[in-house]
């Protein structure tokens, strides 16, 4: 078996070995090293990343007891390889996992909430807890106390032992193993079975922050970061409230207010522009019937008009008149949408007419038999389409 460096010693970023097998999975080429300090997916931590001999290692994962070392070429078995770890991706996930055993710690000694589930992002982590809403002063009180804890400077500890001797440890959770058990220990804080990797002591997560939080299946999913990712969390806030302070001259503390109101002028001015656009619509409607050359058969041909727009304009025209067809087609660069309707003076079913003229756009539609709407491609010019559509109407 692969001799696991990372168990040794978390900080090890570099290392010399010998390849004892290689091969190819669904996942690419890989090499099975005498030791490895790369950490393999597990636990809910992300693999490491690095370099063996300059080649970037896309992804370690153990299966079947090997830990599998994925690179893009293949490498030869015997060969010796020097081994470079990713030390701030390391050292990051070393963080958030320790923050996690920390967080969850709090949750359940404070609050009695086990955390069910733990999943360490690229960008946040997130833990699920048996509860059903969180309140604002609980994650004020938890987030406090994390943060003591961390700058407590507490040692973490690390020991294998077995199932009967970890049980004598008041453990958080069930042992997913019987035997070997690696027992990560924050001394009257948390003491669990876990294969993850961690700092020295809880000082060198630095701090964390809860981001909030969301409901999912019942429970709640309470999203965080520790350490360096907080600082990116705050450098990118402060950079996104740097940019709102310069397009909106008001105080920090007055923003909320300032975005409210002009949320509320925004609101107010789409509505007078909707406005605006039914009364131009109407006129327009007007204009179509009083000046169509074919009182029974009104027809107009656009350039990129939304179908939503033609529907409007074909309702205002029926409103106009109550014994004519009306078909207003917009012509795209790819593609051809209309509407077709009559009034309700007319016997006409105007999704049998659509049907006749769909194929010859390899389009689709339909509608109600006084109002139908569709679409195709480009096959023939709208001209030719509105000479097509009178032919049948």
């Amino acid at each position: 078996m692969t001799r696991k460096l990372y168990y040794e010693d978390a900080y090890l970023t570099a290392f010399d070995t010998t390849i004892a097998r290689t091969g190819q999975d669904d996942n690419g080429f890989f090499v099975i090293l005498e030791e490895t300090a790369f950490y393999p997916t597990g636990g809910g931590q992300p693999s490491d990343r690095g370099a063996l001999n300059g080649a970037p290692v896309s992804g370690v994962e153990e299966v079947d007891g090997d830990i599998r070392h994925y690179l893009e070429e293949p490498m030869v078995v015997g060969g010796t390889v020097h081994g470079e770890i990713d030390w701030a991706r390391r050292f990051d996930h070393m963080q958030q996992h320790c923050g996690q055993h920390i967080l969850s710690a709090v949750m359940e000694d404070r609050f009695q909430w086990q955390t069910t589930s733990f999943h360490l992002g690229e960008e946040t982590v997130t833990i699920d807890l048996d509860t059903s809403e969180l309140l604002e002063e609980t994650l004020a009180e938890a987030e406090a106390e994390v943060n003591r804890l961390i700058l407590k400077n507490i040692k973490v500890e690390t020991a294998w032992m077995t199932a009967e001797e970890a049980g004598k440890y008041p453990l958080r959770k069930k042992l997913a193993v019987t035997e070997n058990v690696r027992l990560v220990m924050i001394p009257g804080v948390d003491y669990n079975g876990c294969g993850g990797t961690h700092p020295q002591a809880t000082g060198e997560v630095r701090a964390v922050k809860l981001l909030g939080w969301t409901k999912n299946k019942g429970q709640v999913r309470l999203e965080f970061v520790c350490g360096e990712r907080l600082l990116g969390q705050f450098g990118k806030k402060h950079r996104l409230l740097t940019e709102l302070k310069q397009l909106v001259a008001r105080p920090e503390e007055a923003l909320p207010e300032e975005i409210v109101e002009l949320n509320e002028k925004s609101k107010e001015k789409d509505k007078y522009i909707l406005d605006l656009e039914s009364k131009l619509i109407g006129y327009e409607a007007k204009e179509l019937v009083e000046q169509g050359e074919q009182k029974q058969f009104l027809s107009a041909v656009y350039q990129d008009r939304s179908i939503k727009q033609l529907q409007a304009l074909g309702q205002a025209v029926l409103n106009e008149t109550t014994d004519a067809c009306v078909l207003l087609v917009s012509e795209q660069e790819d593609a051809l949408q209309f509407v077709l309707a009559c009034g309700s003076g007319l016997d006409r079913n105007m999704n049998d007419v659509a049907k006749q003229v769909l194929p010859h756009i390899e389009g689709k539609g339909g509608g109600k038999p006084h109002f139908v709407q569709g679409g195709g491609k480009k096959r023939i010019k709208a001209d030719a389409f509105v000479e097509l559509v009178k032919n049948i109407v």
